[in-house]
């Protein structure tokens, strides 16, 4: 395999230089064999700093994301080591004095500040320049309702949580229509709060509702009660939450641009270790892939997805899995008919304004694409290289990866950003692209 690391610099402020994503020569076979969930992953490690004993977290992903988490969590006083190549938890009563660097990460700045709430000090929080723009007013404001003291500014980062060592809990109504991540980082840390946590959404429907019963599920893992049987309620009762000893399912999302691969080149992709039943909303793949043209088979090998080179057009509301919108949208750049992508209007908020960076960005290209309040409406169009910018954002690198399979001289702006959470991005599709 020879491994392409790196292209001509571009222009502009990047420090990275430009990867010129390689063009496909043929149908693909291969098996891509991807590390585990970054969303479960960052569950665990919140659940496993607030439990009842020490827990073990089997072959975790090691992504800055998930880096990040466990860095944060160091902060606050809890152990965390390796053992080969698992890590070990040992939880310790959360400490103030703490100022946690949540980069561009919504697991961290979401999940944390109700963990801070326990702390016996002042627990500060920033990132990187994004993330001061990602909405974070529900999760303070809940907080507050809780008696938690929080300085912030306009709702978002830098803030400062103030602990007094204990929660009193209760309920709170919030507002979640700008991501299930404000459900789930109070559902948590509920079980430690004195009087548990009862959370009711009053908005509009709340955005990729399968990450809240992924949350849900992780919760009665590690033995706690949940209540989510009232629509838009979530009860946690207060008591212990026991220790784990987990092993994280592979990152369906991530897995995305891989088995996509296959509808644009032709020939199949399997990825192993695909779980039959799963609360990751990446599973939506398996659905969205057959209706653009895949066959998609799973056994006891994993997924396998085989395509012949022709992408059919496809109208999916994709609510409860935004993640796959980079994806899917590039997909329909290179598909046989029009496409619509609805009910994603959250993905505003995420590392960019997604909507508005891949109108920019497949525009570019040469694609007939018009922006929605909700979505994006794409018409194929003869496309060309450019140099496709990536925001900082790990989807848009990806997206531009799968484009560049079938159209030469697409520049990948820093691709390094993959590590958000896939490390080692370039070499997996390097490896992809050599099985045949």
């Amino acid at each position: 395999m020879t491994l392409v690391t790196s292209g001509p610099s571009g222009s502009g402020s990047h420090t990275h230089p430009d990867w010129p994503a390689p063009t496909a020569t043929g149908p693909l076979d291969a098996v891509v064999r991807l590390p585990g969930s970054k969303s479960l992953t960052n569950r665990y490690l919140v659940l496993a700093a607030l439990a009842d004993g020490p827990s073990r977290i089997r072959e975790p992903l090691r992504s800055r994301d998930t880096l990040l988490m466990v860095a944060a969590l160091r902060d606050l006083g809890i152990a965390i080591s390796n053992d080969g190549a698992d890590w070990l938890i040992t939880p310790a009563a959360v400490r103030g004095g703490a100022a946690i660097d949540c980069g561009l990460a919504g697991t961290v700045m979401r999940f944390l500040p109700p963990v801070a709430a326990l702390a016996d000090g002042e627990v500060t929080f920033d990132g990187d320049e994004q993330a001061r723009r990602r909405p974070m007013g529900p999760v303070l404001d809940s907080l507050r309702a809780l008696g938690v003291e929080v300085t912030d500014t306009n709702g978002g980062m830098p803030f400062t949580i103030r602990g007094a060592g204990r929660v009193a809990g209760g309920a709170v109504t919030l507002d979640a229509s700008q991501s299930s991540q404000f459900v789930s980082a109070l559902l948590l840390s509920g079980a430690r709060y004195e009087r548990g946590v009862t959370l009711h959404h009053n908005g509009k429907p709340v955005p990729s509702e399968p990450h809240i019963a992924m949350t849900v599920a992780t919760l009665r893992e590690a033995g706690v009660d949940v209540d989510d049987s009232a629509a838009n309620t979530w009860r946690v009762s207060p008591g212990p939450i026991h220790a784990l000893d987990v092993e994280a399912e592979p990152d369906l999302s991530n897995a995305g641009p891989f088995v996509a691969a296959a509808l644009v080149c032709g020939g199949r992709v399997t990825i192993p270790g695909w779980p039959a039943q799963t609360t990751q909303a990446g599973d939506l793949l398996r659905e969205v892939l057959a209706q653009m043209g895949a066959t998609c088979t799973l056994d006891e090998h994993g997924l396998t997805v085989t395509g012949t080179g022709q992408i059919d057009g496809i109208d999916i509301d994709l609510r409860d899995a935004s993640e796959l919108t980079p994806t899917v949208a590039a997909l329909a750049a290179l598909a046989q008919a029009p496409s619509w992508i609805r009910g994603v209007a959250h993905i505003r908020g995420h590392e960019t304004d997604r909507l508005a960076a891949l109108a920019t960005e497949l525009t570019a290209l040469g694609a007939d694409v018009t922006e929605h309040a909700d979505g994006l409406r794409i018409i194929p169009k003869p496309l060309h290289g450019i140099r496709f910018e990536t925001y900082h954002d790990h989807r848009m690198a990806t997206s531009a990866a799968l484009i560049g399979l079938r159209v030469p001289g697409v520049q990948v702006v820093n691709v390094d950003t993959t590590a958000k959470t896939l490390p080692g991005f370039v070499d997996l599709w390097n490896a992809m692209l050599s099985a045949r």
